[in-house]
């Protein structure tokens, strides 16, 4: 009896099928930080793995958009950016909106895509969208390098083009971008086991939601130009993250106080729900998927 009651004890981890309502699994976490660093590792070096230009797709992208929102926007429909190039006002927008982007859709498919590492092997399930998190939150850091090269070059060219004391908080508006897309992607990922459908149409909500993120055009310009669809913009809390984003890099623009923290009690909530539900959804995701 006292060699079983040793045995017993001597166990790390007891693995049962009923946890809390609400668990982030913070102290599981950190036991497997090393898991989540290889995980974190992998999504960086596998992406571009097999590919010609391999990391040049990170500065390729953004360029190539802010480059055709330009020509689109600003050249042909006539968005007035005030005294900042237009190139670099897009610049700015795309950089921040392609980081929730990419957390959205990597954390979308989390249980169809791990479904055969979960199948095999415990660890707690939410490092694999932390993962995904931290690891653009380094592809955004390069972008972001980009960003200020081209900063650097219109400042220099005479571009009436400035920053303010309120960059300080700018790392808050990522973070908040970057819990807002994997609360969305964990609610979309739960929902994917059972419902295919949301596999099609995430694609087609991310591209409409950006037309409705401000990305490309001033939030003013909407509520003056299409005063009865600028409530669309101003109950959507990237819009501020974004309208916000450009104040603090270039001068241009307002912060809205209210507006941020209308942002910040949805994207906790979201993140909340979404940690609700993809803890529901891992007991026994495996037999849908």
């Amino acid at each position: 009896m006292n060699n079983t009651e040793n045995i017993e004890n001597d166990w790390l981890f007891e693995i049962t099928p009923k946890n809390k309502f609400f668990s982030l699994n913070l102290k599981e976490v950190w036991q497997y930080r090393d898991l989540l660093m290889l995980f974190v590792k992998r999504d960086v070096v596998t992406v571009y793995k097999q590919t010609i230009l391999g990391p040049l797709w990170y500065l390729i992208q953004p360029l190539f958009t802010s480059i055709t929102f330009t020509i689109i926007f600003n050249t042909v429909a006539g968005i007035d950016t005030g005294t900042v190039p237009p190139f670099l006002f897009n610049l700015a927008g795309i950089t921040v909106w392609n980081y929730f982007t990419a957390c959205l859709n990597d954390t979308s498919d989390t249980f169809k895509k791990n479904a055969a590492i979960f199948g095999k092997v415990y660890f707690p399930r939410i490092i694999m969208p932390l993962s995904v998190v931290i690891s653009n939150l380094l592809k955004f850091g390069i972008q972001f390098v980009i960003f200020v090269a081209f900063y650097i070059f219109y400042y220099l060219q005479g571009a009436a083009i400035s920053i303010n004391e309120s960059l300080l908080f700018f790392p808050f508006l990522v973070a908040l971008m970057g819990i807002l897309g994997l609360g969305l992607g964990m609610i979309i990922s739960s929902l994917v086991t059972k419902y295919r459908d949301f596999t099609y149409l995430i694609g087609f909500g991310v591209q409409l939601l950006m037309y409705l993120s401000a990305v490309m055009y001033p939030m003013a310009l909407i509520k003056e130009k299409l005063p009865a669809y600028g409530w669309l913009v101003e109950y959507n809390p990237l819009a501020y993250i974004i309208e916000t984003t450009r104040y603090m890099l270039l001068g241009i623009g307002h912060i809205s106080f209210l507006g941020l923290g209308y942002t910040f009690a949805v994207t906790a909530i979201v993140f909340l729900v979404g940690v609700l539900i993809f803890n529901k959804t891992e007991k026994s995701f495996i037999d849908t998927v």
